[in-house]
């Protein structure tokens, strides 16, 4: 006679893609409470850019926050790729793993008081910050792209595309006042409120992790196997 085994309840994956995802919210959380402290102890507001947070006594709620942010998104990333929505070679995983490496690096080499002159560490650190700000975008997009039309998967794919969408229109702003720079001369962080428009990026691109995590999460179910047209 046969019998037939009962569905997982449990799954391991699910469990991760969990905590990536509780770790990209704790990180909102963190970085929230250092700018609701700012606005209401200062009066700068929050022209300043987040990575100046690194400078002062807080900076251990910045780098754990930051480090929660590249650790979640590395774990939500595992989950797409053991699930079979994605590869570890291929060029979304790729570009997300530079997301998180420019994360690490950011903590790894902190911000910079440019008026006392230039350093290694801070120049590290403003090309970490570029390159995770640029690479984040192009994961999302590059995820999205085969699974948009999937019966399955396309909402989440959607939703996917458009916060790397966003994304990249959000550094726009960045871009505008890099040229600025280089075809009139002022500085480009004269240019536009830095640290308003970095604030804008940075939320966006987060929202676009959160929309990946998501996704993670349903993929994890434990009724789900991947299938033979998983890319």
């Amino acid at each position: 006679m046969l019998t037939v085994e009962p569905a997982p309840t449990r799954s391991p994956a699910r469990f991760v893609a969990f905590g990536g995802a509780f770790a990209v919210v704790l990180t909102v959380l963190m970085v929230g409470s250092l700018d609701a402290h700012r606005l209401a102890t200062t009066a700068v507001g929050l022209r300043r850019t987040i990575s100046e947070y690194a400078l002062g006594p807080h900076r251990w709620v910045f780098d754990t926050a930051v480090a929660l942010l590249a650790l979640g998104s590395v774990a939500i990333l595992a989950v797409l790729v053991r699930r079979g929505i994605t590869k570890w070679s291929s060029g979304s995983a790729l570009a997300f793993l530079t997301w998180s490496v420019g994360l690490a690096l950011v903590v790894v080499f902190p911000k910079h008081n440019w008026a006392v002159g230039p350093s290694a560490s801070g120049t590290i650190h403003r090309v970490a910050s570029l390159v995770a700000f640029l690479s984040l975008p192009v994961a999302a997009m590059l995820l999205a792209r085969p699974w948009r039309e999937d019966a399955v998967w396309g909402g989440y794919a959607r939703w996917t595309f458009r916060f790397g969408l966003l994304s990249a229109l959000a550094f726009t702003p960045i871009v505008y006042a890099v040229l600025v720079n280089a075809l009139v001369g002022t500085p480009w962080w004269r240019v536009l409120p830095l640290g308003y428009s970095e604030r804008l990026l940075v939320v966006v691109e987060v929202a676009a992790v959160l929309v990946v995590a998501v996704w993670a999460i349903a993929v994890a179910q434990p009724s789900y196997r991947p299938s033979r047209t998983s890319r």
